[in-house]
């Protein structure tokens, strides 16, 4: 009797309320994990409409649209001889639930009714399904799932699934990119099956969904306390399907050598079990090899910042429209990581390329407008996507001036350098003609009153210009489309109230604005060794 199972999780970038997109790409999904053998395939949280759909998750039209993605994907051939678990909104009883659907193509029992669409109805000539937290009862083993922030509580659904005799987890997620998370969401899978046994797969979404947060995938499979396969942190791939070969045999020894609880000191109520007629093993499995533990290398603070950002920042710039970034750099420690974010986003973006990544190649055609274009060195991409400015006043020193610009040779970017006094003293101009004033520097005999509004009056023209230069620095150059202006604030300054309301740190998108400046300062020396950016010395 067949006892191996092969199964597939997966990282997607879904986009919000990119139906026929997320449809590609759950397809793309599900045929991976077929053609490497697996029976049943787990996709992240609410895959179908994607995670960040905010206020639209209340329009009706969104829950529509979702069935229609679940009816193609039931009409699809690929949905045979599989069970695919999808995330997707639900409303039953009229409240909206985060769910997911479990597709095969057998009738099954339930527990709870849910009357299906009707262009379900027509396809399937199913009136209702099964609706509530129940498990999925299979030939051979029997799966119960958990959702995201699930796997985080301390009463998670696996601990009772595990003394109820469920073998396989699943969790969907949309679990989003912190420094120093990952190997927290890695011990928390690893101690769920450390203490009662079974097998743990874990999807989760990748890329930025059109809003602040950047999703950084980590699919994984582990099984008895151990990783046996996982997917990558960091990655351009809009697709990766993680599989891995398990024997259902494994789990049962190991809990019955471990101190399991009995079943007189089981006291919580028995799930529901969905019987469905489907095997995820076969008879012919005893020669298939079992994937073996793997050692999980996590990446230092350091490399996360380099990474997790420049994939938010390439993700966000290839749905934008726009043609590329424009930065004030004013040659400090928090200008600076975010240009050297923006140059480890030209350096993926080039290996990505060099391996072969088709759909990266035709995003970076279209953003440069040229389709014989390809990438290959990441100074040459840096002086395609990136413009940067330094904006002096005659309080502006040369030490900044000169390192802004020698980091803007050493990354490849398109440098300007802008004197705002002429606009400064237009401003100051406004308001002598009206007050009969005119205010100082503290250097020249001002107040601090008058010192910190020249300040503010600076940093502001600064922030007026930055978008300026933005919209119409193409247009000068007879180029097509314009910039999307990047601000350089880091946390502290956002939660101590260290800066100035719609200075330059007013920006489009901010890609350090949830990093510390203790770690960018050790960012920028990472970046010394790692991108011989020797400009950078001495900055921090």
């Amino acid at each position: 009797m067949g006892r191996k199972v092969t199964l597939a999780t997966c990282s997607l970038n879904q986009w919000a309320l990119d139906f026929e997109g997320n449809l590609t790409r759950i397809l793309k999904s599900i045929e991976i994990a077929k053609q490497r053998g697996a029976k049943y395939r787990l996709g992240p949280e609410l895959e179908i409409c994607g995670y960040g759909c905010a206020d639209h998750f209340y329009e009706s039209d969104t829950l529509l649209h979702c069935f229609q993605v679940l009816k193609s994907l039931m009409e699809s051939p690929l949905t045979q001889d599989i069970i695919c678990d999808v995330g997707m909104p639900v409303m039953h009883h009229n409240v909206r639930y985060n769910s997911f659907a479990l597709l095969n193509k057998l009738r099954c029992r339930y527990v709870e009714e849910y009357f299906l669409p009707r262009m379900i109805q027509d396809l399937t000539g199913q009136t209702t399904v099964p609706f509530g937290d129940g498990v999925l009862s299979t030939k051979d083993t029997c799966l119960g799932s958990e959702i995201c922030a699930e796997l985080w509580n301390p009463r998670s659904p696996h601990v009772d699934m595990g003394l109820d005799g469920i073998e396989i987890f699943t969790n969907s997620s949309a679990s989003y990119h912190e420094l120093r998370k990952a190997d927290h969401r890695v011990n928390l899978i690893k101690s769920a099956t450390t203490k009662s046994g079974g097998i743990y797969l874990f999807a989760n979404q990748k890329g930025c969904d059109g809003d602040r947060l950047y999703y950084d995938g980590c699919a994984m499979i582990a099984i008895n306390g151990d990783i046996v396969a996982r997917g990558a942190q960091f990655s351009l791939e809009d697709v990766e399907v993680v599989t891995a070969t398990l024997d259902l045999e494994d789990v049962r020894s190991y809990r019955g050598e471990s101190i399991f609880l009995t079943a007189q000191e089981y006291e919580h109520k028995p799930y529901t079990r969905i019987k469905t007629d489907f095997s995820l093993s076969d008879c012919d499995d005893r020669c298939l090899p079992t994937h073996q533990p793997v050692e999980w290398i996590f990446h230092t603070p350091e490399e996360e910042i380099s990474l997790g950002p420049a994939c938010w920042l390439w993700d966000y710039l290839r749905r934008s429209g726009q043609a590329g970034f424009l930065l004030p750099l004013s040659g400090g420690v928090d200008s600076s990581s975010t240009a050297c974010i923006v140059y480890s986003m030209c350096v993926q973006i080039c290996q990505a390329v060099k391996d072969g990544n088709p759909q990266v190649l035709e995003d970076v055609q279209r953003v440069v407008n040229d389709s014989s274009y390809r990438p290959e060195d990441p100074r040459e991409l840096c002086g395609h996507l990136f413009t940067t400015c330094y904006m002096a006043s005659e309080n502006s020193s040369e030490d900044t001036r000169n390192r802004a610009k020698d980091l803007a040779a050493q990354i490849g970017s398109n440098h300007l350098n802008i004197n705002i006094d002429m606009a400064v003293k237009g401003m100051l101009g406004i308001f002598s003609m009206v007050t009969g004033k005119w205010p100082q520097f503290r250097a020249n005999g001002g107040s601090a009153r008058e010192n910190l509004a020249l300040q503010n009056v600076q940093a502001r023209i600064r922030m007026i210009l930055a978008y300026l230069f933005a919209q119409l620095c193409l247009w000068a150059q007879g180029k097509p489309g314009g910039l999307l202006v990047l601000g350089s604030a880091n946390v502290d300054e956002s939660l101590t109230g260290y800066f100035t309301k719609y200075d330059c740190s007013s920006a489009d998108i901010n890609p350090i604005g949830g990093v510390s400046k203790m770690d960018l300062k050790c960012f920028l020396q990472y970046c010394v060794k790692s991108f011989q950016l020797t400009a950078l010395i001495g900055s921090w």
